[in-house]
């Protein structure tokens, strides 16, 4: 009985492991048609009229706009996007979709944020509650935010995400919740994006430093200087640095690369685009 028992033990493993594998099978099977099928798709040029109105996108060489393109494609059918008491319409997807494409321009990924699946989008800012605990008292509070990030799911405030989207602001908040995704990419979100071993150490050394003075000059309320440029929302901990200071890599490419060069270079080497020659001082 006992020897009947372990034989039914592992036949049923086996089977439950094979239909796994045939589940996994069929849905990268599926991903890959549908893939191929995009792949086909031609841009409709009401996309690109939208692209043209970016500040980013008519300094792209002729083959990085074919591969934005695809990945744009590739992304507004692969997500789901989802408006609050708003429309999504098409302007609105490819904008997103163009933002969060262009800071993997470079990155060799298999596809665009494949573990993202949602993004949501809000007409306005909301008001969320959050429970904070204070040496053990809890209290409620409201904020408010214009966009967050949640590994598979993207939220967003059209409102700002449009001013910005078309004009050079310093801030945009579709790349600062991008780059949290890109953060996330190896399982934390500790402002260290997924690298190569070999340049770990030069990273952290680079961006923990200048988190680290600019943590300093809010606690000591000194004269800002060059920090000025990174704001305060920059030193709530070294996610919400690497997310900034991508926003300030694609939008002032200049000015962050004078005052912080070496912060500069080692955006640039990750992300492999340099956008001081795409945008005009």
């Amino acid at each position: 009985m006992e020897a009947y028992y372990y034989l039914r033990l592992i036949v049923f493993f086996l089977l439950t492991g094979s239909a796994v594998f045939v589940l996994q099978w069929w849905f990268q099977y599926r991903k890959r048609r549908m893939l191929a099928r995009i792949d086909q798709m031609p841009f409709p040029e009401s996309y690109r009229s939208v692209l043209f109105k970016t500040p980013h996108y008519g300094h792209l060489s002729i083959e990085e706009k074919e591969k934005i393109e695809r990945s744009i494609l590739r992304f507004i059918h692969m997500k789901e996007f989802i408006g609050v008491k708003m429309r999504v319409t098409d302007e609105i997807k490819v904008i997103i979709a163009f933002y969060a494409c262009l800071l993997l321009l470079h990155i060799e990924t298999e596809n665009c944020y494949d573990n993202l699946r949602t993004v949501i989008i809000y007409p306005s800012p909301v008001v969320i509650d959050s429970i904070r605990n204070n040496g053990g008292i809890f209290t409620k509070e409201d904020f408010v935010i214009d966009g967050q990030s949640a590994n598979d799911t993207v939220v967003l405030v059209w409102h700002d995400a449009k001013h910005e989207a078309f004009h050079l602001r310093h801030e945009n908040v579709i790349i600062h919740e991008f780059a949290h995704e890109i953060d996330f990419m190896d399982g934390e979100v500790d402002g260290v994006p997924p690298l190569e071993r070999s340049k770990y150490h030069a990273w952290t050394e680079v961006l923990y430093r200048d988190f680290k003075k600019l943590s300093h000059v809010l606690e000591t309320e000194r004269d800002w200087g060059k920090y000025k440029l990174l704001g305060s929302y920059a030193a709530t901990n070294e996610a919400e640095f690497f997310a900034v200071v991508s926003e300030r890599f694609f939008e002032s490419p200049h000015s962050l690369k004078h005052h912080f060069p070496e912060l500069y270079a080692q955006l640039k080497a990750f992300y492999k685009v340099d956008p001081a020659n795409w945008v005009q001082k």
